[in-house]
């Protein structure tokens, strides 16, 4: 969603709620040309913890090693229930 400074100062308690329910951000512009982004605090601490793992190169490796062995079901373990 995009909109400017003006309309997010008036309708900030909406903009939040929109970019809490829909996990997409919300693109902020002022008659400056800045630019800002609003989105949510759940989706800032995700984008915050990727890049946290994806800064280490071998973490990195590591990861994108894993989700390919995933799609391909390899390291997929099957428990079965205990009997009792």
């Amino acid at each position: 969603m995009d909109t400017s400074y003006s309309e997010l100062r008036q309708n900030l308690k909406r903009m939040i709620d929109w970019t809490t329910d829909n996990h997409e951000p919300a693109f902020i512009t002022s008659h400056k040309e800045r630019k800002a982004v609003l989105i949510s605090y759940d989706d800032y601490c995700s984008l915050a913890e990727t890049a946290y793992l994806l800064k280490s190169p071998a973490n990195a490796q590591r990861l994108l090693k894993a989700i390919l062995d995933s799609e391909k079901g390899k390291n997929i373990q099957k428990h079965g229930l205990i009997d009792e």
